[in-house]
């Protein structure tokens, strides 16, 4: 097996990414990074080798980040807003409400379609790392972002 170093080394951008798209935010995806390697040195004994390397932590950080927003749950102020004028509060308002829709429409995704799109689009992997990650083929995650892309647009159009 690879030293902790190593691991950190090869695995670290993948897991920082897989925390980017679930949290969308830089900070809180670099600190949950850094949780989940930390766990993992903790439970390095428990690895069996029975899953990649890539997957197991990728579980690992998905517990920290549930354990995280346990502690933190978010809030949306208004403060988000406090320094814009006026016509950048109606663009961003227009942009939220299009980002809102979008995320309505990728919530109610079939899964591995949901998943892929959320990798893909908010964490910005690439299809070998989405594949890595779910224990698939980079090949599979193309085509599966393919048809997720595709239901998406028939959704868009049957809604318009």
């Amino acid at each position: 097996m690879q030293s902790m170093d190593e691991i950190y080394q090869t695995y670290a951008r993948t897991v920082y990414k897989f925390m980017l798209s679930k949290t969308h935010n830089e900070d809180i995806a670099e600190e949950l990074t850094q949780e989940t390697f930390y766990q993992a040195i903790k439970s390095i004994h428990r690895y069996d080798g029975s899953c990649k390397l890539s997957t197991w932590l990728c579980a690992i950080a998905k517990n920290q980040l549930l354990a995280y927003q346990r502690k933190h749950p978010t809030e949306e102020t208004i403060d988000d807003y406090e320094n814009l004028s006026v016509a950048n509060v109606e663009t961003e308002v227009f942009d939220r409400m299009q980002r809102i829709e979008l995320m309505k429409k990728l919530h109610v995704c079939p899964e591995p379609f949901r998943e892929i799109l959320y990798l893909r689009i908010f964490g910005s992997l690439s299809f070998k790392e989405i594949g890595e990650i779910m224990g698939k083929t980079e090949n599979w995650a193309r085509v599966n972002f393919y048809r997720a892309k595709e239901r998406l647009k028939k959704e868009v159009e049957k809604n318009e």
